[in-house]
């Protein structure tokens, strides 16, 4: 039993307080304050992983509840069970090996906006960086609808300013952009929060459970589910993001991927937990959406030139497979979503970081001018092999357990549902084409063929920026050899739902 005071409460102000240190030291150490980030990650993960093999033993959930508004009775609080816990270490994972990469991507980027290396630009980044860690965190881990919503404001507003300041093409207007796409989602959940408590009284994360069965009630729900789409970039909904995930500064993409995905998490916590009897009726049309946006997200993503943007239309078309598995309602498709989730984001971290790598080392991120790279920089080839296998869902990689998990969810219920549930189903797997064509594709376009004579004396990245994501692709490898690592907990947690499969 885990008996480390406040552990869940240290995940997310230990961020906070660290977020203070690096802006007052960065001007001093320079890329150098990356390392006090990496510690600080590295300790929360380490709570985190304490209190996941508790949990993975056979303990119970950790709750903490701290009193926040004596007057009304609002309490703030955090929770580890078997599905946040999963969710929240893997995020912190990837923030830890971020910080390291982020070091030698950032003196490139500066260097480029600059003419030179100015220190106190890391002050600004690693700060916001690390706000952002722990607003992830809280996500994960909130008890309570308002701090809920505090921690996913959290999320935008230092996104906002890391885009704005270190971005790419026109990085204000884009900024601009994604904030107010994302304030757009943020309010639509916010009035279904408020919704929320006048039926029920209560701000908390399961007073969803206590709403009447009315017509307002699916108000709520849809309002809610809406907003959530909004952030996750589904099709309609997604124009904001290939833009806002290709001109941001590479070291934070990892970051952008990981808040577009953790809505994934959202759903299950809040609606599939709390009201499946009314998600139910949100189930098929948000099917037939998931599949929209996996084939017309993949389509786009194979006639893109620019690395950047491959990897960004990749992003929408890869976190639809998540929403495809968890609208099953079925334990696995839902367990199997939030895993695919999980994998997604590590391989994603790997080929996204890859797309940093060749922009630091080549100046380029034009595919056309590139090839024959592998004999230049066999690390980083290596690592986006490694990272296409993941996303392709090619064995021992962990993106295969997560999926065929989630397709089993997704066929039980095609099978034991009507035509147009199987119809979805098989559109599904028929979708995943898709991802080896257009990870695969651009893989043999960069890193093999004929080398360039523009990029003969281009040479390998420095290993603050291979190491870490060597790192995620190991954790990948042993996680797709021994998934119930994951799926232990995942699984326990969705049987004890009322969905199909569960309780």
């Amino acid at each position: 039993m885990v008996t480390i005071p406040f552990v869940l409460l240290q995940t997310v102000v230990v961020p906070i307080l660290t977020a203070l240190v690096t802006f007052a030291l960065g001007s001093k150490l320079g890329k150098n304050v990356g390392w006090i980030a990496f510690l600080s990650l590295a300790y929360t993960s380490l709570l985190l992983l304490l209190v996941g093999t508790d949990l993975f033993n056979g303990g119970a959930s950790v709750r903490e509840e701290y009193l926040w508004a004596p007057v009304i009775g609002l309490r703030f609080g955090f929770l580890a069970d078997g599905l946040s816990l999963p969710v929240a270490l893997i995020m912190n994972l990837v923030c830890t090996a971020t910080a390291i990469y982020s070091m030698g991507y950032m003196k490139h980027r500066l260097e480029v906006m600059f003419g030179q290396e100015r220190k106190q630009q890391y002050s600004l980044y690693y700060m916001n960086f690390m706000l952002l860690a722990a607003g992830l965190i809280g996500v994960a881990l909130a008890t309570n609808l308002i701090e809920l919503y505090l921690f996913v404001e959290l999320l935008l507003i230092p996104s906002f300013f890391l885009m704005s300041l270190f971005g790419y093409v026109d990085r204000e207007r884009i900024a601009v952009m994604y904030f107010i796409w994302n304030q757009i989602g943020a309010f639509l959940f916010f009035v279904g929060i408020i919704l929320v408590f006048v039926a029920t009284g209560s701000f908390e994360v399961g007073a969803l459970a206590n709403l009447p069965g009315t017509s307002v009630t699916y108000w709520i729900v849809g309002l809610i589910l809406v907003g959530w789409l909004v952030k996750m970039a589904i099709f309609t909904l997604h124009m904001w993001l290939p833009y806002a995930h290709a001109e941001h500064p590479t070291s934070f993409a990892p970051i952008m991927a990981t808040i577009v995905g953790v809505g994934n998490y959202a759903l299950v916590r809040l609606l599939v937990e709390q009201v499946p009897g009314i998600f139910q009726a949100f189930s098929l049309p948000l099917m037939i959406v998931a599949i929209i946006t996996m084939a017309y997200g993949g389509a786009v993503t194979l006639v893109q030139d620019d690395v950047k943007y491959l990897y960004a239309w990749s992003t929408i078309s890869q976190n639809a497979y998540s929403v495809l598995g968890i609208a099953s309602l079925t334990v696995l498709g839902v367990s199997g979503g939030v895993f695919y989730f999980l994998s997604h984001i590590i391989g994603k971290t790997i080929l996204f970081s890859v797309a940093g790598i060749l922009l630091s080392q080549t100046g380029f991120r034009d595919i056309r001018q590139m090839g024959g790279l592998a004999s230049k920089m066999p690390i980083t080839a290596t690592l986006c092999v490694l990272g296409s296998l993941v996303l392709s869902a090619v064995p021992p990689m962990s993106g295969f357990q997560a999926e065929w998990i989630m397709f089993t969810g997704i066929f039980t219920q095609g099978v034991n549902g009507t035509s147009v549930n199987l119809i979805v189903a098989i559109a599904g797997i028929a979708a995943t084409s898709l991802t080896i064509a257009y990870t695969f594709w651009p893989l043999r376009r960069i890193f093999f063929g004929q080398l360039p004579t523009t990029l003969q004396n281009v040479k390998e990245a420095p290993l603050t920026m291979t190491v870490p994501l060597l790192t995620l692709a190991v954790i990948s490898v042993l996680v797709g050899i021994y998934p119930d690592l994951i799926t232990k907990l995942l699984i326990q947690f969705a049987r004890g739902l009322p969905i199909s499969g569960g309780r």
